[in-house]
Formats: C-alpha cells, structure tokens, sequence
C-alpha cells in the first residue's frame, strides 16, 4: 500500500516537474520571439511621410501583411508539421527574421519597409511551432495561459527594450536589429528546452484524444463538419484581433492620446497586470475535466472579456477611471476572449468531439482571417486616421467589435448547444442498440 502512494506521489512530482519544464520552455521561446518582431512600434519615425503615409503605418502594416500571409501559409504548414522537425523550423524562421531587420536597418527608407514584410512572414508560424508542443494534454490549458502570457507581457516588454535603446542613442532604423541581438541566446535556449518535452502520455490521449497532422481533405472535412459554429467563432475571433492588434502596435500613440507619456515602463507596468489576470483565469480551465463543460465555460470566459471591455469604454467615457486602469481594463477584456480560444475553444473542441485534426490548424485558420481583417482596418486606419484622433478610432473600434463579438458567441454557444444534444442523443441510442 505504502508502495503505492510513493509511486503515485513520485508519478504527481514528475507530472509536475515536466508541466513546469513545458510552460517555462513555451514561455520563453515565444517570449524572446516577440524581440524580433515588436521592439520597432516603440519608435515614433516622425516627421517621416511617404506617398501620404506615415512612416510608421507603412511599417506596421508592411509587417502585418506578411505575419497575415505567413498565417494562411500556416494552415498547410503547421498542421502538416512533423513533430520532430518543430525546433529546427522555429530557429530557422526567427534566423530569416533577424537578417530582415538587419537589411531594416542598411536599407535606405522607405525601401527598407519590405525588410519588415519579410519579417512578419518568418515570424507569423512560429506560435503555432511552439503550441505543436503542448496540445493534446491534461493541463493543455495551463501550458498554453502561460505561452499566451508570454505575448502579453512580451508585447509591453519588448517595446520597453526598444524605447530605452532609442534612449541609448541607437537609431531608429537600427533598433529592431540590436533588440533582436539581446533577445537571440534565451531564444535558443528556450527551444533547446522544447525539442526535450516528451509527447502525450496514454492518460493524456484517454483524456484529449490523440493529435494528428492532417492532409489537406481531412482539414477541410474537419472544418465543414462544423462549419457553421466554426465560421462564428472565427468572426468573432477576427473582430478580437482587430482590437488586439491595434492596441498593441499604436500603444505608443494611444497612451499619448489618453495624456500620458509613453515612457519605457509604461508598457511594461500595463501588460503585467492584464497577463497575470488572463493566466489565472483561462489556466483555470484545467480543473474541468469534463470536455463539453469546459468548453462552454470557455465561452462564458470570452463573454466576461467583453463585459470587461464595455465597462472600460463606459467608465472612461464618463470620467471615472483614468488612463492606466483604461489600458489595463481594456487589455484584460481583449485578451480574456483571445487567450481562451488559443487555450480551451478549440482544445477542448477537438477532445469533446472525437475528431481527427490538431490544434494548429483551427488557430492558423483563425488567425489567417484575423491578421486579413486587421489589414483591412490598417487600410482604413491610414484613410481616416491620424495620429492625434487614433484614441476616438481605437475607441469607436472597440465599440463596433464588441457589439459584433456577442452576437457571433451568443450564436456559436446555440449551434454547439444544439450539436452536443444531437451527438449525445445519438450516442445514447447506440447504446440502446
């Protein structure tokens, strides 16, 4: 008997041991990754105009052009990728990021925007790389809060590094570059750590099923079966990145719009506290081990990120809270809808439903979309924007995504309300048979 307990004791402690050898590892490579790929945003490129367009929009949105191409190259790439090739493929696509910032910074402007469409595309797979790791297990969820962690703090962090190098005397056009440099050697070490994560053990696949690549037939087979719920959420998705995204590449102008200076730490103070409430409570997913239940909680968790986000808008509307806990309240309702997706919706999809497909492929196909609607925005933003009215068209923004985003999950929550009934009455009368 005392045998027993020691060996389930011993079992638990290296559970846990290898969850924290995981999260640490994602964590890490995801984290440094965003040094390649955000440190530029912190930069103004002022009094810098071409063709009407300001410097800094032509950059942003070379950039987003290729991270979005890189996204649909993605749905054949990352659920085709071999699991052993993953950590060869991530060094390889950050390598091709950091020489396009190099050329960033030789090139004379405005030519030296295509570096950054380079950059978009090498950097636009490698979240998917990285969750190739950890889907498919009994603390999926967890694992993932806390690589999803990593690009909200990594956003606030990496533009801090690359306003304190513009502080250090380094140019503008030069900076992406040396953040890169200092974010290179923990990269590699974070990867070295996930190519020695073993897969999903038997209690793993009992509890997540097993995770497959996937042909092209059996992708689309696996998207038309659920088409219609499917489309929903990758709306709604679509709309959450919209905001995200212009919240995270004009924060700079938005804290200056909200009478605040955009000083280093600004980013980071922000972007800790909106991570450590999106990990506690999307990690929390874990403790339900029932697949339909934590599914539909993961639903509720994305409609309490837009109550959040209308609470937000209406309080700094009518003056109660200041520009800080605005960015913070804003960020924590973006990205408690964005982080369950990439964490439980379609981790726990896939479990609930028995289908043959992987977590990589549903995400790329949201975020293929998402970063395609974001370039729709970038284009009407450089119509109708400029930097001083970017608060009024981020707020109006938000405004519009969040009213659309309900009404998308109100209508997925009812079509897989619906599905879930049909197959548990279909599996019951099976069992009748």
């Amino acid at each position: 008997m005392n045998d027993e307990v020691g060996s389930t004791s011993h079992s638990n402690r290296n559970e846990s041991l290898a969850a924290i050898w995981a999260v640490s590892a994602a964590f890490g490579t995801y984290f440094c990754m965003y040094g390649f790929r955000k440190p530029f945003t912190a930069a103004g490129f002022e009094d810098a105009l071409f063709w009407g367009i300001e410097f800094k929009t032509l950059v942003v949105s070379t950039q987003v052009l290729g991270y979005m191409l890189s996204k649909f190259i993605g749905i054949k790439v990352i659920s085709e990728m071999p699991p052993q090739r993953r950590a060869v493929a991530i060094l390889a696509l950050v390598g091709s990021a950091e020489v396009a910032l190099v050329l960033f910074g030789a090139l004379p402007r405005p030519w030296n925007a295509g570096c950054l469409f380079v950059n978009g595309l090498s950097l636009g797979m490698v979240f998917g790389l990285v969750l190739g790791f950890l889907e498919g297990r009994r603390l999926t969820e967890a694992l993932t809060a806390g690589l999803c962690a990593s690009f909200i703090l990594a956003d606030g962090v990496t533009k801090s590094v690359g306003a304190w190098l513009l502080q250090q005397g380094v140019a503008e056009d030069w900076m992406p570059s040396v953040a890169g440099l200092i974010f290179l050697v923990p990269l590699c070490v974070g990867v070295a750590m996930l190519a020695k994560i073993p897969p999903p053990n038997q209690q793993d696949i009992a509890a997540r099923t097993a995770r497959h690549t996937l042909t092209r037939s059996e992708r689309w087979s696996l998207y038309r079966r659920y088409a219609g719920g499917l489309s929903l959420l990758v709306t709604m998705y679509l709309l959450m990145t919209l905001m995200r995204s212009f919240r995270a590449d004009f924060a700079r102008e938005l804290w200056t719009g909200l009478g605040e200076p955009a000083a280093p730490g600004t980013f980071t103070r922000s972007e800790m506290f909106v991570a450590l409430g999106v990990l506690v409570i999307n990690g929390c997913a874990v403790l339900f081990r029932n697949n339909r239940v934590a599914f539909f909680v993961s639903l509720a968790t994305c409609c309490l990120g837009f109550f959040a986000i209308a609470a937000a808008l209406i309080s700094r509307q009518a003056g109660i809270i200041g520009a800080f806990p605005f960015m913070v309240l804003v960020g924590l309702g973006l990205y408690l809808p964005y982080v369950a997706m990439h964490t439980t919706v379609f981790e726990r999809l896939l479990a609930m439903t028995h289908q043959r497909g992987n977590l990589g492929f549903l995400m790329y196909v949201a975020d293929a979309f998402g970063y395609l609607g974001y370039v729709a925005v970038m284009i009407a933003g450089n119509l109708w924007t400029t930097p001083e009215n970017f608060l009024q068209f981020f707020i109006g923004l938000c405004w519009l995504a969040t009213g659309l985003s309900v009404v998308c999950l109100l209508l997925s929550w009812r079509y897989f309300a619906a599905e879930s009934l049909q197959t548990s009455a279909a599996a019951a009368t099976e069992g009748v048979t």
